[in-house]
């Protein structure tokens, strides 16, 4: 299974652990894209909605693409009793959107599994005239915050973490937008802070795309000798994190 489907296998676990994005980003991503009743507004790979509801709740005429089934179920579970909320279950990079456009499109942490020349080609040509391309992702620093735990934590991972893939994704580039037609790009940064237990951060690990696809007995070997970390250092981890939102436009 490709990596960009693995997390269609754990939806309860990936709506659960999955990191969210502070009030700030979405307060000034909203103000940026205007985004109101009157908007019309795409959402790529949403998972579960980390990043749906601030976006659902101006009321505008939302529409996610999700290429994971179950994960798809999860948003309907979640919210399709909202009037606004619209869902297709399909591959953003082969769905036929007909005449539809839109005045936002948005990802968290899901454009870079598309390949960069149909992620950009694609979504400028979805937007409408003056239409905003967002782009969130979470950057999580465990080692300042706990640097003899994060030592102690990579001894672990040297000994199990043997997935059956390599995961050689990364190559996907947010800052290569301008080369496609996309103005005014610009990144903006905001920061939070996560604490879990030892068995909240075993379980945080297991919805990392790489770690899904350990084979046993190294992954019971790696969750076990992670928690066990965590527990030896009082039983608390903490995460810094970095919420990164880039904005570029379509001119118009």
């Amino acid at each position: 299974m490709e990596f960009r489907k693995i997390f269609d296998t754990i939806p309860e676990e990936f709506d659960k652990y999955r990191p969210r994005y502070c009030s700030q980003l979405f307060e000034e991503l909203i103000d940026y894209a205007k985004i109101d009743k009157d908007k019309s507004v795409l959402e790529l790979g949403p998972g579960t909605g980390q990043a749906t509801d601030p976006i659902l709740n101006t009321g505008c005429d939302y529409l996610a693409i999700e290429l994971g089934e179950h994960l798809a179920e999860k948003m309907k579970t979640k919210f399709g009793n909202r009037s606004n909320f619209h869902i297709i279950n399909d591959d953003f990079i082969t769905h036929d959107f007909s005449e539809q456009k839109f005045d936002l499109i948005y990802s968290a942490a899901t454009i870079q599994w598309i390949p960069e020349e149909v992620a950009f080609s694609k979504t400028f040509d979805l937007l409408k005239p003056g239409g905003t391309l967002a782009m969130m992702l979470t950057k999580g620093d465990y080692k300042t915050p706990n640097e003899t735990l994060y030592n102690e934590i990579q001894t672990v991972y040297s000994k199990y973490f043997k997935p059956e893939t390599p995961y050689t994704h990364g190559s996907f580039k947010y800052t290569n937008a301008p080369n496609y037609g996309f103005t005014d790009f610009e990144k903006r940064e905001y920061y939070g802070k996560r604490e879990f237990t030892a068995d909240e951060y075993a379980a945080f690990s297991g919805t990392h795309c790489d770690h899904i696809v350990i084979p046993e007995p190294y992954k019971t070997k790696l969750f076990d000798g992670l928690r066990e970390k965590v527990l030896n250092a009082g039983n608390k981890i903490v995460f810094n994190d970095t919420y990164v939102l880039y904005l570029a436009k379509k001119t118009r």
